[in-house]
């Protein structure tokens, strides 16, 4: 009776949960046996391989980037009968490629006989058009020798020889090739690697990673001027976006900063993540809207600022998911959480609705907001981010009052993904001069091309301009003639 006793007991017992105080208890007064049975059972439990559970806490956690979230643990596609079908909607007129306007060669087919019976065919007029777009069956890089006849200048005394403008000077690599491997690397993120497979295999151009690397930087020395432009004309935008990413320079954390605006977008790696290196891009003259998230380095700046309120709403889950909630957390994020989207609706109706009943609702939005400053949060976390909207608090609803400004800096966030991309492929830079050359490059392939211009052609024509004068022009006067 004894023994039947025990194993119902230790029956009711699930040890793979874990144990209680009462139930340790339980086990004790049952006797030697029983404390000897529990603690196999849990030595087997702790001996037996436990699921890796480390990736589905990486993607439940929603600061978690999706690329770094594995593939197995991510959701399908529940609401996949209401996505949008592709292509046109039906009667509407398609769309195909154009018809090209330059046509290179001619070739005339016709059939020798009937490919189905094999008899002969009855010659007629009718025919049709195909027009193949492609690559020709030996793309070679072009070899051009150059006569370079040296005249004598009886004024001057001395022999005189034309300037070449396709390479630059004492370089055999000419400026096409120079132009196009920087912007597949500094725009496009490929890999030297991968630059040199496509020049050495399939051009049939031999080059070494050291000889292009150290092209890259004379073109960087060139191109510095457009840089310190690029620098002054982001002072002048109406809108400027900031945003910063780590980065390593020589396996020493550095950091990325992106200041960026509609027509322009600069990149510096600087040591530091402080206010200084603010302050050395953004004077104290700047007259726009500073739009950026809560670091703490941007709070320098005395200009109009607008906080990214899609921080804030991620933060607001974060906390839900992961830390504190008791108390009068629930209420506190539900108010901030009404209070951000209805802001974000009314800023949708500027146009629809009349100036004065407009600015009436902007002053209900910041009298809520007070509300919620003034009252007495008892949750830890709802503490801490008061004082982020205590001190930001003028900084929150700018966008309800300027058209241009958005409510969140997706737009800074967009012009860093494709550094934080080519971050993943090329593995930072090995040094600080690499470092340099990296932010010039990159902020000149992509201001070209948010000012609609060829970032290729339009950097061999300010080659060849300099190489002949000694002077670069402008980048202000290619978006002038071209735009």
């Amino acid at each position: 009776m004894k023994v039947h006793t025990k194993q119902n007991i230790l029956a009711d017992i699930d040890l793979a949960a874990g144990l209680t105080k009462q139930q340790a208890e339980q086990i004790y007064a049952l006797g030697k046996e029983a404390v000897v049975f529990a603690l196999l059972q849990l030595a087997q439990r702790a001996a037996e391989p436990k699921p890796n559970n480390l990736p589905a806490a990486i993607a439940a956690d929603p600061s978690t980037p999706s690329a770094q979230k594995p593939v197995f643990v991510k959701p399908n596609n529940h609401n996949s009968r209401c996505r949008k079908k592709a292509g046109r909607k039906k009667g509407h007129k398609g769309s195909r490629r154009q018809q090209p306007e330059r046509i290179d060669r001619v070739v005339e087919h016709r059939a020798s006989h009937c490919p189905d019976c094999g008899s002969k065919l009855n010659r007629c007029s009718r025919t049709r058009d195909r027009y193949i777009e492609d690559l020709p069956d030996k793309v070679r890089i072009e070899i051009v020798r150059h006569i370079i006849h040296r005249d004598f200048c009886p004024n001057c005394r001395k022999a005189v020889e034309p300037v070449i403008t396709e390479a630059l000077p004492k370089s055999s690599i000419g400026n096409g090739i120079l132009v196009l491997s920087a912007w597949l690397h500094f725009a496009l993120g490929n890999t030297i690697s991968q630059i040199l497979e496509v020049f050495n295999f399939h051009l049939q151009f031999k080059m070494s990673q050291g000889g292009l690397v150290q092209m890259w930087h004379r073109l960087s020395d060139i191109l510095l001027q457009w840089y310190e432009e690029i620098t002054e004309d982001i002072q002048r935008a109406g809108v400027l976006h900031g945003d910063e990413t780590g980065w390593r320079v020589n396996g020493k954390t550095h950091w990325l900063w992106c200041f960026t605006s509609k027509t322009a977008t600069i990149f510096t790696i600087e040591r530091s993540r402080a206010s200084p290196v603010v302050l050395e891009f953004i004077k104290e003259c700047f007259a726009g809207v500073f739009v950026s998230d809560f670091w703490y380095a941007y709070n320098v700046l005395t200009c109009a600022k607008q906080k990214c309120l899609g921080h804030l709403l991620r933060e607001l889950k974060r906390v839900q998911q992961y830390k504190d909630t008791s108390g009068d957390w629930a209420r506190f994020s539900k108010k901030l959480k009404r209070l951000i989207r209805d802001s974000i609706r009314l800023r949708k109706r500027m146009d629809e609705l009349d100036e004065a009943i407009y600015q009436r609702r902007c002053k209900r939005i910041e009298k809520r907001l007070q509300l919620i400053l003034e009252h007495g949060w008892s949750n830890k976390e709802a503490k801490r981010l008061l004082k982020r909207l205590i001190r930001h608090q003028d900084e929150l609803f700018t966008f309800l009052y300027n058209a241009d400004v958005p409510f969140d800096n997706n737009f800074g966030e967009r012009s860093i993904r494709g550094a934080v991309i080519m971050r993943k492929n090329s593995y930072n830079n090995r040094s600080d001069r690499g470092a340099q050359t990296q932010s010039v490059l990159m902020s000149v392939f992509f201001t070209i091309k948010q000012r609609g211009l060829n970032p290729v052609d339009t950097v061999k024509k300010a080659l060849k301009i300099y190489i002949k004068t000694g002077n670069l022009p402008r980048l202000a006067e290619f978006a002038t003639s071209n735009g």
